[in-house]
């Protein structure tokens, strides 16, 4: 059936029913498999597909890295979340970059404390009719960027909508950064920076402003967020006496960062 299914959906893209036809064949076909299977998620993006097992909690590589953590951003559509994936993740950005289709994932690793850390960063769209995929797109992440456009007010209005929900799905202890984006277009300003701080500071959340076209603080608020997800993991193995040359979990063993609520809130202001 799932066969059957994938070769309509391609029948319908190429039978010139225009982008829009196209794009509602994809979206249907991802929202059912969503539906019909909680283990697979499958995202599409200009011709790109790929399945991946929707395990993302922290795990131990075997060889090349040493945690796995996922990462999501969320916020408006148009707000700059794949722009700034592409330039974390590969330096790049991308000037017609077009809305996202689904969700789409990219992965890096870094040095953290001497321990290589690999970030799967999944990107999501922004626009109400995705929201069918939301528990899936949620389930097992351990920290958040959430975007709003510095040049648009409603952006940064919709932003306790976003935290609300994130909040419903996630652990209420995630580490979540407040991010202010496109602030190389310095003449359109309509959030100041002392309105995304006063608003992350009584959400107890990190927060930067960055520019992706610029590369401005991009690399700086992915290491930020995954620096803060690592120290917990890494003090909650110290507190529980795990062994101190191997203090990180199992494979396929979910990290569970809930008791560690004090550690958050102390870290958990601003940087910019």
């Amino acid at each position: 059936m799932l066969l059957t299914f994938a070769i309509n959906s391609k029948r319908s893209a190429r039978s010139g029913g225009g982008s829009e036809r196209s794009e509602e064949a994809r979206l249907s076909f991802f929202t059912f498999c969503c539906a019909r299977f909680g283990f697979v998620v499958l995202f599409y993006r200009t011709r790109r597909r790929e399945i991946v097992e929707d395990k993302m909690a922290g795990y131990r590589a075997e060889d090349d890295y040493d945690y796995l953590f996922k990462v999501v951003l969320i916020g408006d559509s148009g707000v700059g979340k794949s722009n700034l994936l592409s330039r974390f993740t590969r330096n790049e950005f991308n000037l017609e970059s077009k809305s996202t289709i689904g969700v789409e994932f990219a992965t890096r690793s870094m040095n953290v404390d001497g321990k290589i850390i690999k970030a799967q960063i999944w990107d999501t769209a922004g626009q109400e009719r995705y929201r069918a995929i939301t528990s899936a797109y949620y389930r097992g992440a351990v920290g958040a960027l959430l975007v709003y456009d510095v040049t648009r007010r409603v952006t940064f209005e919709n932003v306790e909508r976003w935290l609300k929900e994130l909040k419903e799905h996630t652990d209420p202890n995630i580490v979540v950064m407040l991010v202010g984006n496109k602030s190389d277009l310095r003449h359109l300003v309509a959030v100041s920076t002392e309105d995304g701080k006063e608003l992350a500071e009584n959400e107890s959340l990190f927060f930067m402003e960055t520019s992706a076209l610029e590369s401005t603080n991009v690399e700086n608020a992915f290491s930020e967020v995954l620096t803060q997800i690592y120290r917990i993991v890494s003090r909650k193995a110290v507190e529980t006496g795990d062994d101190a040359a191997s203090p990180v979990p199992s494979k396929g063993e979910r990290i569970d960062i809930k008791d560690d609520s004090s550690a958050m809130k102390r870290f958990g202001c601003c940087s910019s």
